[in-house]
């Protein structure tokens, strides 16, 4: 009987134990934070320019510590900083962002500045009126909370990740094409026409819809007829799927077409050096 009795003591204690830390760490609550303060260097129009590029800043951005509390006091977690770049009037649905860590600020280069610009498809050498803000949140967290807006005007130039037709010799007319194994002319070359030659959308950005065979390759050629320069996949032979939006290069490998044939419309960015399959 002493046993027994012993024994539910323990069983006692321990739950009562148990209770009293999950009250604890029940009464540990997210009690939000201040939105950052951001401010900028100077919001004089730019011109960027790709002499020193990478060593001259263009812009710094500072803004304040969120400070994000919690019933036991100030939090002592990591925060993440996110730099946010849209165009006026498109409300953040498709920004640019710049992953910042840590830091209460960010100096950027005049290369990095133009980087984002042309992220967001505007026309090098255009003036783009864009928005800034900050997104900060908890290390894995939702608790995310975002800065004011600082509108900026901007004039980017063109640096593409891979040479774009028209800008280098014996394919300066700016065309493109497709050719290989997952398109109706198959690897003949020259290619059928106009049936597979991109539609140009400006120098760096160019669409083409077509129908593909399943399981097969195909290339990006600047010249029709010509083997001599060509657009393939940067990451080995048949080696990336297309249908998930991949790097390609001048001189890259075949390109994996589709799983299943049918209609697609394949958009290619020279600026950013990715393709798209749809």
């Amino acid at each position: 009987m002493k046993n027994i009795l012993k024994l539910l003591a323990g069983i006692i204690l321990v739950s009562f134990f148990f209770l009293a830390c999950k009250k604890q760490i029940s009464q540990i609550q997210y009690l939000g934070g201040t939105p950052p303060v951001l401010t900028a260097s100077s919001t004089a129009p730019l011109v960027l320019s790709p002499v020193n590029a990478t060593t001259t800043q263009a812009l710094t951005l500072s803004w304040t510590n969120p400070n994000y509390q919690f019933t036991t006091g100030l939090n002592s977690q990591d925060v993440a900083y996110t730099l946010q770049v849209d165009t006026v009037g498109s409300n953040f649905k498709d920004v640019s962002e710049t992953v910042i860590a840590k830091d209460l600020s960010v100096a950027l280069t005049v290369d990095a500045l133009n980087k984002i610009l042309l992220a967001l498809n505007v026309t090098p050498g255009s003036v783009s009126n864009v928005e800034l803000r900050i997104k900060a949140n908890l290390v894995n967290s939702t608790a995310t909370l975002y800065s004011n807006v600082i509108k900026l005007t901007a004039t980017s130039y063109l640096s593409a990740a891979v040479t774009p037709p028209g800008t280098a010799p014996l394919y300066a007319d700016g065309k493109l094409y497709l050719v290989g194994s997952a398109t109706a002319g198959g690897w003949n070359n020259p290619v059928p026409l106009p049936t597979q030659q991109f539609t140009r959308i400006d120098a760096t950005h160019y669409t083409i819809t077509a129908t593909l065979s399943g399981g097969q390759e195909y290339l990006l050629l600047p010249v029709n007829g010509d083997w001599g320069v060509k657009y393939g996949n940067s990451c080995g032979s048949n080696s990336c799927n297309s249908n998930t939006g991949d790097s390609f290069k001048m001189g890259g490998d075949n390109i994996k077409g589709p799983t299943a044939g049918g209609t697609y419309t394949i958009s290619v960015n020279f600026i950013t050096g990715k393709f798209t399959v749809n």
